[in-house]
């Protein structure tokens, strides 16, 4: 079997967010990656495979195409073997009273994926998005995420509506913020907003935020302008995590 003149059309399309909600499907490559979906809730729609030897985690039919087909729909400079369409699920808030990561605006693919890693890492079940982050469906933070996807719930929404309505205290980065190794106490649950890669967080989210942290350069000459927000995620959730070791 072969890829048909419509699974390319539809495969191709999903590289485009208004398509992938369109058809409420998005695209992960890979052997690891797609067994790793396929260990989770989502739903799978189609697997295409140039290797009929290999095995997946759910009996499902795998078409098989050759390997010419699978370089003219994947997005990977050297696509791995596999190509699954899976359904986008439902977004529901799940957990209200937790540790909770929020990020306002981020932009890059690559940080979003790196960030849903660290919060499946560090037990953050929870991620909370302003409309306009990367869509967390988008080929290359799919790729980046490595299968924490499907461990880490994600919610859109407006962010400082959803901010005004918890009563967690609410904690941010900023230069001019609190020195975070040397704060006294860090709560247990609380909502921590990360904001765009070159501007911060928005003036409307800045407004609700009571709590500001700082990373502190150690550097010698302190001329390193800022950390990339992936890192200082990485930074801040294990100081917070630290506390309660």
């Amino acid at each position: 079997m072969s890829l048909s003149k419509n699974n390319i059309k539809l495969i191709t399309s999903l590289q485009q967010k208004k398509y992938r909600q369109k058809h409420n499907l998005f695209v992960a490559e890979g052997i690891k990656v797609v067994n790793e979906l396929l260990k989770s809730s989502l739903e799978v729609y189609q697997i295409f495979c140039v290797d009929e030897s290999l095995e997946f985690e759910k009996n499902i039919e795998v078409i098989l195409i050759s390997e010419i087909e699978l370089k003219k729909v994947s997005s990977l400079k050297s696509p791995n073997k596999v190509l699954a369409l899976f359904k986008i699920p439902e977004e529901i808030l799940t957990r209200k009273d937790d540790f909770i990561v929020a990020l306002d605006g981020i932009n890059d693919p690559g940080n979003l994926g790196t960030i849903i890693r660290l919060c499946d890492w560090f037990g953050i079940k929870e991620l909370v998005c302003s409309g306009n982050t990367v869509d967390c469906y988008n080929q290359k933070v799919v790729q980046s995420t490595m299968g924490s996807l499907t461990r880490v719930n994600i919610y859109y929404t407006k962010l400082s509506d959803y901010l005004q309505t918890t009563d967690l205290p609410v904690f941010t980065a900023d230069m001019d913020g609190e020195n975070v190794y040397k704060k006294y106490s860090l709560p247990q649950k609380a909502i921590l907003v990360m904001g765009n890669e070159a501007n911060g967080i928005s003036s409307e989210v800045a407004a609700i935020v009571e709590n500001k942290l700082t990373i502190p350069r150690f550097g010698e000459t302190q001329q390193t302008e800022s950390l990339n927000v992936a890192t200082a995620t990485a930074i801040l959730l294990s100081e917070f995590k630290r506390r309660l070791v």
